[in-house]
Parts: structure tokens; C-alpha cells; sequence
């Protein structure tokens, strides 16, 4: 999907404009005036910002991209336009309004440190006639796009009346609105389909703590019911972002970076979750994605948008830490699994040797994880394998083995044990559902009787026929001995 430009949705970004304007230079002294440091200017730089970002973010995941709002009849205008045209951004949806100032943010940088910011502004909303010229210019273009964004900055452009039009037009054409919000007032979202503030913003707008997060995701429910949302996406810093809806609370961990600069990284994630949902990913493969993109975004100075091949590397780096943090020891996995547990997942557990990896096993491990859950894989140690197959075997050594396994998309966690069977394994992680092959008889399969007594039960899926280690390795020794004949 990501390969693919997210398959290129038309997106239309309505929002407060703005010029983001950086003076990089280098600190060396004190000012003898006033105790300032003196930044030596060494260059300049410019960028659009507000929903200028959003739609370059946009732009470079591949996606084709309108552009509505205002800006003033001076040079930071020229400047922004010029940028959004050179990346493709149809920018006709542009209103000029003669006598308003177009928004600039100018960044003082020394190193990775940001020192000032100065904001040049016009806050005031938008003159009746104003809205009603930028709707006149989006309700004929609104049924042509996948998805729609409102990116709030409160600089006067999405007033009341703009934000329920626009959400009615694009719920007349079943377009998703996603709202990057801003302020006290949210009931002009209503009928939105997800909203997504930061911890702060939903605090200012619900009266709650910050720090309480639990409270923050009851409140961000409440909003879903009071709004008339699918769901709200919660961005929580180091600590992710969480999807809420009506009885339900998703957790995407964050992924780890260091942080050098956080300007734009809302931008980043709504543009993510647009491009996503216009493309038909689910909230949550919306949220994995939106991390990653954001851990791009903070660990580089100054707003900017994150290219698709950007996301591929950090997709492709995060995938083998992951895989790396599927091999859990037994108190890690016990851990996991309650953290499951209270996210209303159910456990499916399976176990063997996967000495050598063929078509039977991974066709076992797809139709165990088809049963919708987190899937355990027991992998019996080098010792219990040759216990259990004889002196030769493992083939394969049992990290490589948990690594192979923990590499597959349809696998959650990895468990070694030692014993000959996993029924240690099992009562310590008391599975809802426990897998096997159906060449095992139900009254042979260890741990059948006590899965049952908790009320879990057991599946035996078929094998592949003429697939097994047994097979694979005949076939290797008679290669071989044709080869040395």
C-alpha cells in the first residue's frame, strides 16, 4: 500500500494557511546589550506550515492534493504558493483577501536548538461574504476527492459555519472528514469522522487532566457519543496514540527517537490517516502508521513532510525490532498477554519444533491467526528437540528458528521451552484457543484437558499434504547423493 502511493487518493485539505520562514546560525557569544545569545545567521529557509504541511505531507506519500484557505496580497503569499505549486498541490481553491495578512512563522535555529519564534498573524474570522466565497469554490470539488481535512489552527479560517458545511457536503457524498481541532468549542465538528488532538487539546476542550490519560480517553468516548464521531485519535507523545470509539480504547505504542524538534508532527499524523483511509486501511493500521511517520518527523529539525520512501525504511526498520521483540521469555510473555487480555484480545497457542519452515507450517499458523486473536508460538530449545527427533536434529539452532518465526506477520510472540511438552507453557498462559495438526488425536493433545477447564477449547486444522520436515529432509539427503554420484 505505502509501495504504492497509497494507490494515489485525491485529498482536499482545508485550513489556516501559513509561511514557515528558519534562520539557521551558530551561537558563539553573549550579547553585550542584554543577556541574549547572538545567533549568527548562516542561511534562511522556507516551508509551508498549518494545512500548507498537511498537504505537502500528502503530496509526498503519493497521494493527489487540493488546497483551500486564505492568504493576504503580500510577498510571504508568493512564496507559499510558489512552493505548494512546485509539488503538484492544486492550490485553486487559494482564496486572496485583500487587506489580511498571510500568516509567517519565523524560527530562530542554533544547532538542533530552536532559540525564538516570532508569529505574524491575522486571527480575526473570516467576514461572512469570505466563507461563503471559499465554500463556493469547494462544494462543487468536494465529491470528487476520498477524503477530506480540516486542519484547525485558529487563525480564523475554519469558523463555525465553514466546518458545517463543508462536514455536511462531504457526509452528502459519504466522504470521511478527518479534523486535525483547535480550541474550547468543539460541537462545530460535529458529524465529523474522527478528530484527532493531542493530550493537551483534548484537556482544554473537556476540562480534564493532561496527565490523567484514563480520564483523557473517557473523555475523547464521551466526545465520539456527544459528536457523532467514529472515533477519536488521541496523540499522546512518547507515550503513542490511542484510538477511541464508543466502548472501545486502542493503544499504538510510540515508536522511540530522539527528539529534536516536535513543529509539525500533527501535521504529519493527520496527513498519514487521511492518506490511509482514502486508500481503505483500518483505524489501527492508520495509527501504526501515524507513529511511524511522527518518530520521523521529531528526530529532524523544522517542519516538513515525510515521503513515502521515508516511511517504507522506517516501516522496514520498526518491523525488525519488532520481530526482535516477539522472543519473550515466560514472565515477558505472561506480561503481554494480560496486557492483551484488558484490550478484550483473546490468546491462541500453538507449539512444535519448526525445524526447517515449510508450506504446512506457515499454512498452520495462518489458519490459527484467521481465528482473529494474538498468536503464541511455544518453540520447544535445542535440547528438547533432540530429545524429542534425536541426536541430528535441530537442523536449524533455536534462536534463528524463534527469529524466522517471530519475522511472520501472523505471529505475536515467540515462547522457548525446555521440557518435552508445553504444558508448563500453557497453564501460565492460559489460552482461549490451543492449535494443532490434525494428525494428533483430541485426547493426545497436551494441554487439551486443561485449556477446557478454563473454558478455552482445541482446533486441529489439517495438514499439507506431503509437506513436513520429515519429507524436506528426505528429499535434501536424496539431492545429495545424486549430486556426489
Amino acid at each position: 500500500m505505502v509501495e504504492e502511493g497509497f494507490r494515489h487518493p485525491r485529498v482536499l485539505v482545508v485550513g489556516d494557511l501559513m509561511l514557515d520562514r528558519y534562520y539557521f546560525g551558530k551561537v558563539e557569544r553573549i550579547s553585550p546589550e542584554a543577556p541574549v545569545p547572538v545567533v549568527r545567521v548562516d542561511h534562511q529557509a522556507y516551508a509551508p506550515g498549518g494545512a500548507g504541511n498537511v498537504a505537502c505531507n500528502l503530496a509526498a506519500l503519493g497521494c493527489e492534493v487540493s488546497l483551500a484557505g486564505v492568504v493576504g496580497l503580500d510577498e510571504p503569499k508568493e512564496n507559499l504558493l510558489d512552493k505548494l505549486r512546485a509539488i503538484g498541490v492544486d492550490t485553486s481553491g487559494v482564496q486572496v483577501i485583500p487587506g489580511r495578512t498571510t500568516t509567517v512563522k519565523t524560527r530562530v535555529i542554533s544547532g538542533h536548538q530552536q532559540m525564538l519564534r516570532l508569529d505574524s498573524e491575522d486571527e480575526r474570522p473570516l467576514l461572512p461574504s469570505d466563507g461563503e466565497r471559499l465554500l463556493a469554490a469547494l462544494t462543487a470539488q468536494i465529491g470528487h476527492h476520498a477524503a477530506v481535512v480540516l486542519s484547525d489552527y485558529a487563525k480564523g479560517v475554519l469558523t463555525h459555519s465553514v466546518c458545517r458545511s463543508l462536514i455536511d457536503e462531504a457526509r452528502r457524498h459519504t466522504i470521511p472528514v478527518l479534523i486535525d481541532p483547535k480550541g474550547h468549542d468543539y460541537s462545530k465538528y460535529c458529524g465529523a469522522t474522527m478528530l484527532s488532538p493531542n493530550r493537551t487539546e483534548v484537556a482544554l476542550a473537556t476540562g480534564a487532566s493532561s496527565q490523567d490519560i484514563e480520564l483523557l480517553f473517557q473523555k475523547a468516548e464521551a466526545l465520539c457519543t456527544e459528536l457523532g464521531l467514529e472515533f477519536v485519535a488521541v496523540t499522546l507523545g512518547e507515550l503513542g496514540i490511542g484510538v477511541v470509539d464508543k466502548g472501545c480504547i486502542y493503544r499504538a505504542p510510540a515508536v522511540t527517537r530522539e527528539v529534536f524538534d516536535v513543529s509539525g508532527a500533527g501535521d504529519t499524523v493527520i496527513a498519514i490517516w487521511a492518506a490511509g483511509m482514502a486508500a481503505g486501511l483500518n483505524r489501527y493500521d492508520c495509527a501504526t502508521l501515524a507513529n511511524v511517520a511522527a518518530g520521523i518527523v521529531i528526530g529532524r529539525v523544522g517542519t516538513g513532510p515525510v515521503s513515502r520512501y521515508e516511511l517504507l525504511a522506517a516501516l522496514s526498520h520498526q518491523k525488525s525490532v519488532e520481530s526482535a521483540g516477539k522472543i519473550c521469555t515466560l514472565d515477558g510473555a505472561q506480561a503481554q498477554v494480560a496486557r492483551w487480555r484488558t484490550q478484550g484480545e483473546r490468546i491462541i497457542f500453538t507449539n512444535g519444533c519448526f525445524d526447517v519452515l515449510h508450506v504446512g507450517h506457515i499454512s498452520l499458523l495462518q489458519r490459527a491467526k484467521q481465528m482473529g486473536g494474538r498468536l503464541i508460538v511455544g518453540l520447544n530449545s535445542d535440547e528438547s528437540v533432540r530429545v524429542l527427533k534425536g541426536a541430528a536434529r535441530p537442523i536449524i539452532g533455536q534462536d534463528e528458528r524463534a527469529q524466522i518465526l517471530a519475522s511472520l506477520s501472523v505471529v505475536d510472540a515467540v515462547v522457548l521451552f525446555q521440557e518435552q511438552t508445553p504444558l508448563n507453557l500453557i497453564q501460565a498462559l492460559r489460552p482461549d484457543v490451543l492449535v494443532k495438526g490434525s494428525d494428533y488425536r483430541e485426547e493426545r493433545v497436551v494441554g487439551e484437558r486443561e485449556v477446557r477447564s478454563w473454558g478455552g477449547h482445541l482446533v486441529l486444522i489439517p495438514h499439507v499434504e506431503g509437506h513436513s520436515t520429515t519429507n524436506l529432509l528426505s528429499k535434501f539427503q536424496s539431492a545429495i547423493q545424486v549430486a556426489a554420484s
